[in-house]
């Protein structure tokens, strides 16, 4: 008898695709005077990378996340989906 697994890297990849997908297609609502609030977005993250140096090698972090309603969107619907699935 055969089982439906459901792989949680696959569900990391909807939920990924979904993020982008949503925020790209709020970058284009933005330009829609009645969809701006899809482009509504909140920035975090490490305003100044953060600088490692052994004086062999050198190494810079940096990491910024720029949320967005239509990404939260994106991420909600490949949820949806991925449960259909």
């Amino acid at each position: 008898m055969a089982t439906k697994e459901k792989n949680i890297w696959i569900l990391l990849i909807f939920i990924l695709s979904g993020l982008v997908v949503g925020g790209l297609l709020g970058e284009l609502a933005g330009k829609v005077d009645w969809l701006w609030w899809l482009s509504y977005s909140q920035s975090f993250g490490l305003e100044n990378p953060v600088v490692l140096d052994l004086s062999v090698i050198k190494i810079t972090f940096a990491l910024m996340f720029k949320i967005s309603i239509s990404s939260i969107i994106g991420m909600v619907l490949a949820i949806f989906i991925y449960k259909k699935v």
